[in-house]
């Protein structure tokens, strides 16, 4: 009996060493190595602070603020991709004796959708949603008194398809659209009976009251050239260049509307960074004023080139 007893406890030795998945022994599961959704934050704070005791050159003491909030959700297989990205900004500028200032206000959502036919090629059919607006009250300091631009006015919707190529689409690519659908959007009356941004201006009486009220949208078709490309010139800094062209099909073809962003990242070390970035702007629905030759009045002056600069150093923390 003592032979078959052991016999049975070799036998059963063996079974567990050739199938342990049979018996009581637990195997990790195998990891997933396929395409899956890549998210990213990142929060960014910019400080900057200048203060003044018995300084004989002169000065005033100021504070300034930006905060910074990036989203991301990107999604690409052999075949598909699929980037979204929120980015919101928002800045204040305080200095002595002067009220609280605006300096940066920015809403911005991206959706860009692609599909190629085949994994070797690098060109994607694809299509692209772009809207951005600012979320408070903007003025021409010190004036307080009329907003130049609110929530919604202007806000700025893209939506079009074309064809897109990006070899390594995350860090470069190039978006051709013969059709994007733009439209302006100007909620607020004031600034849509005064026909701000390209909508329509109200139909006033001959004591200024309004008869037919300003649109409130302004829509265009045309032909919209994207291209944006990321790299590390250096070791840890880093280049991000983005640049738009769109041109409207019926008012002024030809006309180019130009949005350029050209931004230099530096990092110290896991938290701390500096950013040089430039932005310009050239939209002929945008038109300047100038002083009239009538007192408190103004002229129309025509669109100019908007350019923006900045420099921050920060804390920016990824989560």
């Amino acid at each position: 009996m003592k032979y078959v007893l052991l016999i049975a406890v070799c036998f059963f030795f063996q079974l567990a060493q050739s199938q342990p998945d049979t018996l009581f022994l637990k195997t990790k599961p195998a990891k997933y190595d396929g395409p899956e959704w890549i998210q990213k934050n990142k929060a960014s704070v910019n400080l900057n602070e200048v203060s003044f005791v018995n300084w004989n050159a002169g000065g005033s003491n100021s504070i300034s603020g930006l905060l910074g909030i990036e989203s991301s959700a990107n999604y690409t297989d052999k075949y598909f991709s699929w980037r979204n990205n929120i980015l919101v900004r928002y800045g204040v500028n305080k200095q002595q004796d002067r009220e609280l200032r605006k300096t940066d206000d920015l809403f911005e959502l991206n959706s860009d959708i692609g599909f190629k036919p085949d994994s070797v090629s690098n060109w994607y059919y694809s299509a692209k949603l772009n809207f951005k607006t600012q979320m408070a009250n903007g003025y021409k300091y010190p004036n307080r008194d009329t907003p130049i631009s609110t929530l919604m006015a202007p806000g700025y919707l893209f939506f079009g398809g074309g064809m897109e190529y990006g070899k390594n689409i995350d860090k470069l690519s190039f978006y051709f659209s013969p059709l994007t659908l733009k439209a302006t959007f100007v909620l607020d009356e004031d600034l849509a009976n005064a026909g701000k941004f390209g909508v329509t201006p109200a139909v006033l009486d001959s004591e200024g009251n309004v008869v037919v009220p300003g649109d409130r949208v302004r829509k265009e078709l045309g032909i919209l050239i994207n291209n944006s490309y990321e790299m590390e010139v250096a070791k840890n800094i880093k280049v991000k260049q983005q640049v738009s062209l769109y041109s409207d099909y019926i008012n002024n073809f030809g006309n180019v509307d130009v949005d350029w962003r050209l931004d230099f990242d530096f990092k110290v070390n896991s938290f701390v960074k500096a950013t040089l970035g430039s932005h310009l702007i050239y939209d002929d629905d945008v038109k300047t004023t100038k002083p009239s030759a009538i007192e408190g009045e103004t002229d129309e002056a025509g669109a100019k080139v908007q350019w923006k600069q900045f420099l921050g150093i920060g804390f920016a923390v990824d989560f």
